[in-house]
């Protein structure tokens, strides 16, 4: 049985799936593969897309590999791709229509279940509530909040994967927020 070369460091096992090495792009994929397809999610509001999403976006990733400098890191050049393909693909008419069928709380998604305590349930209709109105979200406003409060992304990382300024993202943030405020408190 052939040895597994050891693989120290990102940059390196950057190089090597650069390269074409099978076992280090499956090391990056198994790396952050939950991550993109948390990002993708988030700003696609459907598992549907965002399978397709992140799939692609690892596509695009693996075949740009060989154009990565290493300016940023190579998560924050990653989950630039897959932003950037979700926000586009969100924007395409097809895509759209697709996107805004929305479920309300309490509908199909949580019919028939049945909670073990009252808090439980409350949790998953609040958790629910602020898919749907985050969903609701203008795509960058949500991409930016995605990316920074459920992510933990900094500002410049986001700034970075955006491809706009930290106090752009710092703006798209403040009103993410403000607008799930309003819209969360005026339906309790």
């Amino acid at each position: 049985m052939r040895e597994i070369p050891r693989l120290d460091t990102e940059r390196e096992l950057i190089r090597q799936a650069a390269d074409g090495d099978a076992r280090a792009i499956r090391t990056l994929y198994d790396r952050y593969a939950p991550r993109v397809y948390a990002i993708v999610r988030r700003i696609a509001a459907d598992d549907d897309l965002a399978q397709d999403y992140a799939q692609e976006a690892w596509i695009r990733a693996i075949r740009a590999l060989p154009t990565f400098r290493g300016d940023a890191r190579f998560s924050t050049w990653l989950y630039r791709i897959a932003t950037n393909l979700a926000l586009n693909e969100l924007r395409r008419p097809r895509r759209r229509a697709v996107h805004t069928r929305l479920e309300e709380p309490g509908g199909p998604a949580l019919a028939g279940e049945a909670p073990a305590a009252e808090d439980l349930l409350d949790a998953r209709r609040l958790s629910a509530r602020v898919d749907l109105e985050l969903a609701r979200l203008p795509e960058r406003q949500r991409a930016a909040l995605c990316l920074t409060a459920v992510e933990g992304l900094s500002y410049a990382e986001v700034a970075a994967a955006l491809e706009i300024s930290e106090s752009a993202v710092k703006a798209l943030v403040h009103r993410a927020r403000t607008a799930l405020a309003e819209r969360i408190g005026d339906g309790e």
